[in-house]
């Protein structure tokens, strides 16, 4: 082999190298049916150890007063209710608070743990999105259904993570992505359905729920601990609890919003 062959053949072998190197940015940035995040060393809590926070969400005052949803200029989406439909934006039973997103704010140190496998879901079904408020980790996956005879558009808004609008056709595919950061209210709009609006919350560990139409909530699988406990309203804010648990240990907590 010549000398300049010689130098040839390095310059290949180096720039194949460098190539190699610089592949699979793409599965950073958790893409519409993209991979999870690799896997870490997730902690394990003793399910014989594990405590449990419940509790409910109380509003102090009248709840503000809401007007049905217009959808007059939508008749196909009129005609998929036999009445009125009012919007979830404060659901109030008995002085307790529906859809509100209660989680784990801290008190978790520096503890990673498994993103569930089961994804979460969000659906479109009477030109409404169902449920009105949805929580699910970090790198989960997220199945979007339209279950209506028309088209939708999923539209999320999020300030921290990637901004995206696809159109759904009736009986069209899932749409699936996943939100590889952290971020809460999260909103997601329909373009052609104005009033279509949901909120998903987005965190990092799987300590979350949201509130029935009993304004009770519960959180379990949790690791003895110090916690600060937050409750989020789209409208009415935030409300915060400190909890102590121990081993196996179940407490019960009440916050309340005030009606603005």
């Amino acid at each position: 082999m010549t000398r300049c062959n010689r130098v040839f053949a390095l310059m290949t072998v180096s720039l194949i190298a460098v190539a190699a190197g610089c592949g699979g940015g793409d599965e950073a940035a958790a893409p519409a049916g993209g991979e999870a995040a690799p896997s870490a060393d997730y902690f394990k809590v003793d399910p014989a150890k594990a405590a449990t926070i419940t509790g409910k969400i109380n509003l102090e005052g009248d709840p503000p007063k809401v007007r049905p949803i217009n959808m007059s200029a939508e008749l196909d989406c009129k005609e998929l209710h036999a009445g009125a439909v009012m919007p979830e934006v404060i659901v109030a039973k008995d002085g307790k608070l529906q859809n509100v997103f209660v989680w784990v704010k801290s008190g978790l140190g520096d503890k990673k743990f498994e993103v569930s496998s089961e994804p979460a879901r969000l659906s479109q079904k009477g030109c409404v999105y169902v449920p009105h408020v949805l929580g699910l980790q970090t790198n989960q996956l997220i199945k979007i259904a339209n279950s209506d005879p028309m088209t939708h558009n999923v539209h999320p808004l999020p300030k921290v993570n990637r901004e995206w609008n696809k159109s759904q056709s009736p009986g069209a595919s899932e749409l699936e992505y996943r939100f590889p950061r952290a971020e809460l209210k999260l909103a997601v709009k329909c373009n052609i359905h104005p009033w279509m609006r949901s909120y998903l919350h987005v965190v990092e560990h799987p300590f979350f729920a949201v509130t029935g139409a009993d304004g009770a909530f519960e959180i379990k699988g949790l690791p003895a601990g110090d916690y600060t406990i937050e409750a989020v309203h789209e409208r009415l804010g935030e409300q915060e609890i400190s909890v102590t648990v121990g081993d196996a240990e179940s407490k019960d907590v009440e916050l309340t919003f005030k009606a603005s």
